[in-house]
């Protein structure tokens, strides 16, 4: 059988931010759990032009993010929480999904959809995730049963992981989750 693909996209505009650290522990265990994984980061993501200006219609990073969505079997996506909502970055590469819309699978159709929201306290962080979530159900979507939230004020992100055990743990189960609802998804479809 073929490996499962998961494609992560977040990140921030800052490198080595903890949301894109936390999304590299959470793609981490999916590629444990057998998965092969692609990273579409904070600082691909910073270049994209805004979708739909001319500068986008011939963009290599979002022709690439687009591609990898298409072939992908679970997407994880991971967002800061800016005013109380997803960043800018992170919704613009959300918003190049609608080149899939005549897809025969279009947007994230079924797909199991990971989420992570990290935020310099933990305000922000639900009201994201729930931002989150809807943008996933109107991509028709399906996000995993646990979504991550990560407040960076209490937590620090570094090469050998998390500094709270809790939160690496909450992050290694969305990645764990994904691939578990991927290969059940992988399943069903078989047996149908």
């Amino acid at each position: 059988m073929r490996q499962l693909n998961i494609v992560g996209i977040g990140g921030t505009a800052k490198p080595s931010s903890s949301t894109e650290a936390a999304l590299r522990l959470a793609l981490d265990a999916a590629g444990a759990a057998g998965a092969r994984t692609r990273l579409f980061g904070g600082g691909e993501l910073a270049l994209l032009p805004h979708y739909l200006t001319p500068a986008a219609a011939d963009d290599a990073i979002g022709r690439a993010l687009v591609d990898a969505v298409r072939g992908a079997d679970a997407v994880l996506i991971a967002s800061p929480g800016y005013h109380g909502s997803v960043s800018g970055i992170v919704k613009n590469a959300l918003d190049y999904l609608e080149e899939t819309a005549r897809d025969a699978r279009p947007y994230l159709d079924g797909l199991p959809v990971g989420l992570i929201v990290t935020a310099y306290g933990w305000q922000a962080t639900g009201s994201t995730l729930a931002t989150l979530r809807a943008i996933v159900h109107a991509l028709r979507g399906w996000p995993t049963p646990l979504g991550a939230t990560v407040n960076s004020s209490q937590c620090r992100f570094a090469d050998d992981g998390c500094s709270d055990p809790a939160i690496a743990a909450q992050l290694a189960l969305v990645g764990q989750q994904l691939v578990d609802f991927a290969k059940l998804r992988r399943s069903a479809a078989t047996d149908a």
